[in-house]
């Protein structure tokens, strides 16, 4: 057996739906008939369907046939991307150097398709600061970020902080 797909000999159903190469239907055969025509054709029987009622097979070249199938798997995987949140952390003592630096990264993480979660780091008595003095300190990170962005999450407190979310704008 080739990864779960049955060709020729190991296609058990006792009828069978056979197609052809360019997609024309031969009907409802029976198996042998079926793989009689491969032959003729020079080909194999391919069973694309098995669960279907009858099973479909298809009369084609079975290694071209993989090579489709495979190449047609690698397109769809390519197509999707998987994104990733990336952490950021800042304190209220961060110095601006250190915001460029934190916001550059962030600005490649967006770049790159990815979300971006920021996290004003609070310890001990910051902790109790006044909310706007804090929010301000989380908005110097943001200001210096390059990639254009929207707020997805909002301001949150955590459980070491305050936090919030964002994504790349889709051009």
């Amino acid at each position: 057996m080739h990864k779960g797909v049955r060709i020729n000999d190991e296609i058990q159903a006792k009828e069978l739906r056979v197609l052809l190469e360019g997609g024309d239907n031969l009907g409802v055969l029976p198996r042998n008939e079926a793989l009689a025509k491969a032959l003729e054709f020079g080909l194999d029987l391919v069973e694309i369907s098995p669960t279907a009622n009858p099973p479909v097979a298809k009369i084609v070249d079975f290694g071209k046939w993989q090579y489709q199938e495979q190449k047609k798997r690698k397109e769809v995987k390519a197509k999707t991307h998987i994104q990733e949140t990336k952490n950021i952390q800042v304190k209220i003592g961060t110095g601006e150097h250190d915001l460029e630096l934190k916001a550059g990264m962030a600005s490649r993480f967006l770049a790159d398709g990815h979300r971006v979660k920021v996290d004003l780091y609070l310890r001990g008595r910051a902790k109790y600061m006044d909310k706007r003095f804090l929010r301000d300190r989380l908005d110097r990170v943001l200001k210096f970020i390059t990639e254009e962005y929207r707020i997805i999450d909002d301001v949150k407190p955590g459980p070491k902080g305050l936090t919030v979310t964002i994504e790349r704008i889709k051009k």
